[in-house]
C-alpha cells in the first residue's frame, strides 16, 4: 500500500470536531449502501489484536478491513513475546514495520495503546480500553444520523453505569449543536470528572448540554434512551452488593414511556431484564440492533480516515 499518511485514534479527544464530524457522515453513508465499492485498504494488512472477548467490534474491523480491500493478521491474548518479557516499544517498533494498521482491544488503560501509536507507519485504533471506548460512540454517532438525518438537537438519555461507553458518548455528542446528554448514573458509579469536564468544553463551544445526576427521578422527555451492561465486559464491581444501586436504573416499559415515540438504544451484549427488560430491548422501539450493524459501517469509516482515505468533514452533520 503506498502512501505515508496514518491517524491514531486512541481517544475521541484526538479528533477535531471536523474530523469527527466527518467518520460520522461517512459511516453514516456506507450504512445507507454508498461508497460500497470504496477499497481504500487496498493491498493494506491490519493487524487485530484483542486480549478480552469481543463480538461486534472485532467482527465490525475484521469484515470492514476485508471489504474495504485490506488483508488480515489476527492475535490472540497469548499471542505476542510481550507474554515473555519483551516491551511495548520494541513490540511496537517491529509490528510498525509490517502492518498498516492496528485494531487492539488491550486488557487496561490507554498507555499501552499510546506506546504503539508513538511511530508514523502504522495507524493504531482503540478497540476498547478501560476508560473510553471511542469507536463505539462513532458507531452510535452513526446509528443517530442514519436514522434521524441530524444529531444538531437530539436528546439522550443514558441511564446506569458510566463506563467506558458512556464516557466516549459524553466526549462525542457533546460536538453537537443543540444536542442534550442526561446522564443518570448510580452513586460511585458515575462518568469520570475529567470526561465530564472536557465534555463541558466541548459543549460551551457547540452549544450543548451535559449532565450527570445520580437519581432516576423526573426523567426529562429525549429522543434516545441509551443502557449498557451493568458490568462492563470483563469487569467486576468491589462491593458485593452493588446490584442494589443499580436496579432502580434498569430501563422497562415506565422509564420508556417518559419519552413517547423515543426510541431504545444498547451497545451489547445485553442482559434481559437486569440493565433493560426483554420487553424493551426485543420491542418496537428497539434500534440495538441495528446499532450494532453500524460498529462494521462505522468501522470502516474509521479505518478509511486512519490511513488516509476520507478527507476531513466539512461541517456538522
Amino acid at each position: 500500500m503506498s502512501g505515508p499518511l496514518r491517524r491514531h485514534l486512541i481517544s475521541i479527544d484526538d479528533l477535531g470536531f471536523e474530523e469527527m464530524h466527518g467518520i460520522v457522515r461517512r459511516g453514516a453513508e456506507f450504512a445507507a449502501g454508498r461508497r460500497e465499492h470504496a477499497r481504500p485498504l487496498q493491498d493494506a494488512v491490519v493487524g487485530v489484536l484483542f486480549r478480552k472477548t469481543s463480538t461486534r467490534t472485532r467482527t465490525a474491523f475484521s469484515a470492514g478491513a476485508l471489504r474495504l480491500g485490506g488483508r488480515l493478521i489476527t492475535y490472540g491474548p497469548g499471542d505476542l513475546q510481550e507474554n515473555t518479557g519483551e516491551t511495548v516499544e520494541d513490540t511496537a517498533a517491529v509490528l510498525s514495520r509490517m502492518l498498516d494498521v492496528l485494531v487492539a482491544r488491550t486488557a487496561g488503560d490507554e498507555a499501552e495503546l499510546r506506546a504503539f501509536a508513538d511511530q508514523r507507519r502504522m495507524a493504531v485504533i482503540n478497540a476498547m480500553s478501560a476508560a473510553e471506548h471511542p469507536t463505539q460512540a462513532l458507531a452510535d454517532l452513526t446509528t443517530l444520523l442514519h436514522r434521524f438525518g441530524r444529531i444538531d438537537g437530539l436528546r439522550v438519555l443514558y441511564l446506569g453505569e458510566g463506563n467506558n461507553t458512556a464516557s466516549a458518548l459524553t466526549l462525542a455528542l457533546s460536538r453537537y449543536p443543540g444536542t442534550e446528554l442526561h446522564l443518570r448514573t448510580p452513586q460511585g458509579y458515575g462518568v469520570e470528572q475529567y470526561y465530564l469536564d472536557r465534555a463541558a468544553e466541548y459543549a460551551a463551544a457547540a452549544g450543548a448540554t451535559v449532565t450527570q445526576r445520580h437519581d432516576p427521578a423526573d426523567l426529562p422527555e429525549v429522543d434516545v434512551v441509551y443502557t449498557t451492561r451493568w458490568e462492563t465486559t470483563g469487569t467486576t464491581k468491589a462491593d458485593p452488593d452493588w446490584r442494589r444501586a443499580f436496579e432502580p436504573f434498569r430501563v422497562d416499559k415506565a422509564v420508556m414511556e417518559t419519552s413517547p415515540g423515543a426510541l431504545f438504544m444498547h451497545d451489547l451484549p445485553a442482559h434481559r431484564d437486569d440493565e433493560v427488560t426483554a420487553e424493551v430491548l426485543d420491542g418496537p422501539a428497539s434500534i440495538a440492533f441495528e446499532q450494532a450493524e453500524n460498529k462494521y459501517h462505522s468501522a470502516r469509516a474509521v479505518l478509511e480516515w486512519c490511513v488516509g482515505g476520507a478527507p476531513a468533514g466539512d461541517g456538522d452533520a
